[in-house]
């Protein structure tokens, strides 16, 4: 088995949230606790009508809100780079700062890729260091 997606007990998720015992793509996500995810009274976790195992708080497991396990929704989306490079910097910061933590290092790894062919001129890692510094 994988990894589970949280390995560090100081991180904010629940503790019986799924992400502690699964890795990303295993578990559902949703907006919020719900009727619709009820509680198993053998362990305790909440699992869709379907049995897939589901986490509540996206703001506290740090990804979106999706059906990961259920639709098989892919966790990394594609990097939208602007069409002007003057909006480059901004859109590298929020970037960095608002994606989930297993997103982010392909999320760089595609950006390094395609700074470099939509603007040339750009210095990638600099560009990137002040996404992250900033």
């Amino acid at each position: 088995m994988d990894d589970a997606f949280v390995r560090n007990d100081d991180h904010w998720a629940c503790g019986i949230c799924p992400s502690r015992r699964l890795p990303v793509g295993e578990f559902d996500v949703a907006e919020r606790p719900s009727r619709d995810f009820p509680f198993s009274s053998q362990d305790g976790h909440r699992y869709t009508a379907d049995g897939v195992p589901v986490c509540v708080h996206p703001h506290k497991v740090g990804l979106p809100a999706a059906r990961y396990k259920s639709d098989g929704v892919p966790l990394v989306d594609e990097l939208r780079l602007p069409d002007d490079v003057a909006q480059l910097e901004d859109r590298l910061r929020e970037l960095v700062h608002t994606c989930a933590p297993g997103v982010l290092e392909p999320l760089i790894e595609q950006a390094v890729r395609e700074i470099g062919q939509r603007f040339p001129e750009v210095d990638t890692t600099a560009m990137l260091r002040r996404a992250f510094v900033t």
